[in-house]
């Protein structure tokens, strides 16, 4: 079996959901359920005997021995990390705790159990630690994407936490052996996206007939892979990614966001029109950038596709209605996951920011 960390949020259920609708490798699920995870997420798994759900911090490390001992996984994929630019500018400590100081008890606990093991099953042993694009600072326009080589310029605490975790998974192998694999990947999107991010606000603003707030000029440049995508990466970095190895993750979609607000506003025109019938796009309204908001992210995947052979199956165009029919079709969710500290906080980060 597996171990997953994390598994409750946006990536994180989508992960489980896929693998188990591939496989029947059972999965052990650890998630501290903060606000963004979600155990609705996986309502569909509540009679799987596959899937066994602990509620538990990465930062706990004797559950975590436990959890090692008792189900003796093969492999241990850790998407548990805060991962909200604007949420760690407000409260940066949490990002601190969880994405660094969780991530070190987690080594240290995964490299006592590893440690342990018969050299066959150490040898067939992988610590999957996923990370993101943000770690490697902005970039201009004309600069080229980053590759794994990029040098680590991360801008905001958020960034800067995960960049620390990434430096730890590094140094576990150098040092101790420990097998580990990272990936770095753009921006997502897709089901179970909670509704702070992009995509899934301006879906649920426009519905809500609320204004959709884009940062400044709106063209800050992200590159975009829908989330089903990357669980196919990850899948196959492994399966087949060498231990020490850093993987790029990236969808070949760079997009400024003005144009993913554009892109949704359209799609609703068509799936769910407003009944005034005006367009959707009259609802948006341009705040006050955050700050430190790096211009452009973007990822060069040549990697992973020359030596795993894994590239993207959805375009954006195919990706992005996906997720939009995926919202209306599902109101239901996205009703339970506003809750009043999800309401606070969009509150808090946009009714600061002056149009």
């Amino acid at each position: 079996m597996i171990l997953v960390t994390g598994g409750a949020g946006f990536i994180g259920a989508n992960f489980v959901l896929d693998w188990l609708a591939q496989s029947d490798e059972a999965v052990i699920n650890l998630d501290k359920l903060t606000y963004a995870g979600n155990r609705e997420n996986l309502a569909s798994l509540a009679n799987d005997q596959r899937h066994v759900f602990v509620h538990g911090d990465i930062g706990d490390s004797e559950l975590t021995r436990r959890l090692l001992a008792q189900y003796q996984p093969r492999a241990i994929i850790n998407f548990a990390a805060e991962s909200h630019v604007d949420r760690s500018i407000h409260g940066p400590e949490d990002f601190i705790q969880t994405n660094i100081v969780g991530t070190f008890h987690l080594l240290e606990a995964i490299r006592g159990y590893w440690s342990g093991l018969s050299e066959e099953s150490g040898q067939r042993f992988r610590f999957l630690h996923v990370s993101t694009d943000e770690v490697y600072g902005s970039l201009s326009k004309e600069e080229p994407a980053f590759s794994e080589t990029h040098r680590y310029e991360p801008n905001s605490p958020y960034s800067a936490s995960k960049a620390a975790s990434d430096h730890l998974v590094r140094a576990y192998h150098h040092t101790y052996g420990l097998p580990v694999l990272t990936t770095n990947c753009s921006n997502n999107y897709g089901p179970y996206h909670f509704p702070e991010k992009l995509i899934p606000l301006m879906i649920v603003n426009a519905l809500a007939g609320k204004p959709l707030p884009v940062y400044g000029d709106g063209q800050q440049i992200r590159d975009w892979l829908y989330v089903k995508d990357h669980c196919s990466a990850i899948r196959r970095v492994l399966d087949a990614g060498s231990p020490g190895e850093t993987y790029n993750v990236g969808g070949w979609n760079e997009k400024p966001n003005l144009d993913i607000v554009h892109t949704v506003c359209a799609l609703l025109d068509e799936l769910s029109p407003r009944a005034d019938g005006r367009p959707y796009q009259q609802q948006i309204t341009y705040v006050t950038d955050r700050p430190g908001h790096d211009r452009r992210y973007a990822i060069d995947a040549r990697k992973i596709e020359r030596e795993l052979g894994w590239k993207p199956a959805e375009t954006f165009a195919t990706g992005i209605r996906k997720t939009v029919q995926w919202y209306l079709e599902n109101q239901d969710w996205v009703g339970n996951v506003q809750s009043g500290a999800y309401r606070e906080w969009v509150e808090k980060n946009y009714g600061e920011r002056q149009p």
